[in-house]
């Protein structure tokens, strides 16, 4: 391939990246036989604010002649622009004989990050519902239990029978045996087996 076909092709491939990927897709040709490699092709332009002749790179700063970008393809690297673009960047060399060009794809995605980022606030919850009632019951039954066992004016380990059933009326008065897992609460902070506290209930009805 001489440097007309090579330069030839890159034309059509960059023209059609830009119609196949839309008018936020950048592509085009720097020469890289040249100093500060100027833009011999751009098609979609505006995407970067370039046109042919610049030597400004895809950062919008002037290029240099540094070794690195000479041989070196770089695919699919974020960049982040001066004007606050989030773009997708791939660079290709091409060599020949009497010709060396890097063929360019900015992707401008700056747009679909923001949606992603909306998406994400969106679809964020603080938790699950059930386990949010779940949370805000136990919180109830905890303060109807304390405030029972405050009444009953005894420390749990010096609770007897009596007492116990005492409890048990209070907390029925309560509606405290309604919430959900109530007696494996109860049973777990009175330090007795939920047996018990099952029997201490069919005693008073």
């Amino acid at each position: 391939m001489d440097k007309k076909e090579a330069f030839d092709f890159l034309k059509r491939l960059s023209d059609g990246i830009a119609i196949m990927f839309g008018p936020t897709c950048e592509a085009l040709i720097h020469d890289m036989s040249v100093p500060n490699h100027p833009i011999n092709y751009i098609s979609n332009g505006h995407v970067t604010s370039r046109k042919v002749g610049s030597t400004e790179d895809v950062y919008g700063d002037v290029t240099s002649d540094e070794a690195v970008f000479l041989d070196k393809d770089f695919i699919n690297h974020l960049v982040l622009s001066k004007k606050g673009k989030r773009i997708k960047s791939s660079t290709f060399h091409l060599k020949g004989e009497d010709y060396h060009y890097a063929f360019g794809i900015n992707f401008d995605i700056t747009h679909i990050y923001q949606y992603h980022k909306l998406q994400g606030e969106l679809i964020k919850v603080s938790t699950e519902l059930h386990e949010a009632i779940n949370e805000n019951d136990d919180s109830k039954l905890s303060s109807i239990v304390e405030h029972c066992l405050d009444a009953i004016g005894k420390p749990i380990n010096q609770l007897n029978k009596s007492d116990r059933l005492r409890l048990m009326a209070m907390l029925m008065e309560q509606n405290a045996l309604s919430f959900q897992k109530a007696v494996p609460y109860i049973a777990e902070k009175l330090g007795v087996s939920r047996n018990t506290v099952y029997k201490d209930l069919k005693e008073l009805e």
